[in-house]
């Protein structure tokens, strides 16, 4: 039997709410008919914002909202979706599919979605293509609050009270769509654009955030702190980036999303834990320029990538979610948690419609992911403080190179004193016994749920419930001790007191 050991007194780090945060960018059916309409459509709607997506999202406490881009970001001018719509600047979208922009879905609407999700903010400027007058005028003209130039124009286009923008990141991927560059190349222009990134505002701060590595180019990280740190030893930035995609097998043939042997789902189980080493290694490398952890490693693009449904738009990324997909969200978001000293933000690519997203619509019709699952059922980590935890007697599943632990956790404990405890069973054969024990005290259950099924079960607009969390019955409490048994391709939540 496994063992899990809870040290209750022991809190390691706080968990930021941002760490379950999401991406939306302008690809494929990821904004338009994923979550903005128009106020003139007939899916019920609330000033375009679809109203059945943005009530599910509430669920999840959404935390922060990456826009507009990804790859779309550093070819995204903002003055193109501002003022009425007829009058917009349409472009073509060269990155993901080739289709026309009509920019309906701009600065207004995205700050109109935050609100009615109640969640911070996170602008992507463009350095790619844009200049720095352009970034700096469009940080004047979301949150300037008296009069300027920026300012007038964004009154007179319907918002009079300036925004609040909670993160800005200073180009995307510059290493590669962003402007093929290279670090030291980039650094000294996030130097130039970041100081044209101004607080207008007394008492709001715009978290800076530089363009960091893609998944382990750690030299990039090393030559891009070096010189962002050259002369000042806060590097000008509050987070750095990193973006890691787990694909099971290459980027030309990357594996259905569906259709997959036993042996490609612990080859995606183990890539998902690749994870917790890039954080390890560039965390170490951050900790020599950074040692009082001042800057945040933000994982700001992560999630799996598979090939696109059949019959779909190879540039609109759309795939099915199933049980492998809501392991790797379970596992990663463990790993968040276990690194919360560092990471302080993390977003989910997709939200709607585009990779690992949480949400899948078509028409009028919408179903929630076993990815929306995962992160209903972890969103009490959010805003929690990391408790001390750690397993024994966990064997080994898979083979080769591709072996992954059965079973994988994390613990933390709210501001109400409720332990939050998140196990998940990565074997697809093995039924897994679990003893929790606690070293401070004889805790009650609130609450336990649990998400499982096939390994490629999922849920289709004909049955959309096929995989949803439920009520988990199998848990008995003893003095300190907590038993459990859970079941093969499972993810277990336990809430305690």
């Amino acid at each position: 039997m496994a063992k899990l050991y809870v040290q209750e007194k022991k809190k390691k780090s706080h968990i930021q709410p941002e760490v379950y945060g999401h991406f939306s960018e302008h690809l494929g059916r990821g904004i338009y008919g994923g979550i903005f309409v128009g106020e003139d459509s007939e899916i019920p709607n609330v000033k375009g914002m679809r109203k059945d997506v943005v009530d599910a999202l509430k669920e999840l406490r959404v935390p922060v909202l990456r826009w507009p881009g990804g790859c779309f970001a550093d070819e995204y001018h903002w003055m193109d979706g501002i003022g009425p719509k007829e009058g917009r600047k349409k472009m073509v979208n060269t990155h993901w599919g080739g289709v026309v922009e009509d920019n309906s879905f701009g600065t207004h609407e995205y700050f109109e979605l935050c609100e009615q999700l109640g969640c911070k903010t996170y602008i992507n400027g463009n350095v790619g293509s844009g200049t720095v007058r352009e970034m700096s005028e469009w940080v004047e003209y979301m949150t300037f609050p008296g009069v300027s130039p920026m300012a007038d124009l964004r009154c007179k286009n319907g918002r009079e009270e300036a925004w609040k923008v909670d993160y800005f990141g200073v180009g995307n991927e510059n290493w590669g769509c962003g402007g093929n560059m290279m670090p030291e190349y980039y650094g000294n222009l996030y130097r130039r654009y970041q100081t044209y990134v101004r607080d207008y505002k007394a008492g709001e701060h715009i978290r800076k955030i530089a363009c960091g590595p893609n998944v382990d180019d750690y030299q990039w990280t090393e030559d891009l702190l070096r010189v962002c740190f050259a002369r000042n030893d806060h590097g000008y930035m509050d987070g750095l980036s990193l973006h890691y995609y787990v694909v099971p097998h290459d980027w030309k043939h990357k594996g259905s999303a569906t259709r997959f042997t036993g042996a490609e789902w612990y080859l995606t189980l183990h890539k998902a834990l690749y994870m917790e080493e890039l954080i390890e290694r560039h965390g170490a490398i951050m900790d020599r320029f950074d040692p009082k952890k001042k800057v945040g490693m933000m994982v700001d693009e992560w999630g799996a990538w598979f090939d696109v449904e059949p019959g779909t738009n190879p540039g609109f990324l759309y795939q099915q979610s199933t049980m492998r997909d809501a392991l790797v969200a379970a596992v990663t978001l463990n790993i968040f948690n276990k690194h919360s000293d560092r990471v302080k933000m993390a977003c989910i690519a997709q939200m709607v419609n585009v990779l690992q997203s949480v949400i899948l619509t078509e028409g009028e019709r919408m179903l929630k992911t076993p990815t929306y699952h995962i992160f209903h059922m972890y969103r009490h980590h959010q805003d929690a403080d990391l408790l001390e935890s750690w397993m024994e007697g966990v064997e080994t599943v898979g083979s080769g190179e591709d072996q992954v632990p059965c079973l994988q956790e994390s613990v933390s404990v709210d501001q109400n004193g409720i332990m939050t405890v998140t196990v998940a069973n990565l074997s697809l054969e093995r039924t897994e016994s679990l003893e929790i024990v606690f070293t401070e005290s004889t805790p009650e259950l609130v609450e336990a749920r649990i998400l499982t099924g096939a390994m490629n079960a999922m849920n289709t607009f004909e049955e959309p419930d096929q995989v949803r969390e439920q009520a988990f019955e199998g848990v008995a409490i003893s003095g300190r001790q907590a038993s459990l048994t859970i079941p093969p391709c499972a993810v277990v939540s336990l809430r305690l007191q």
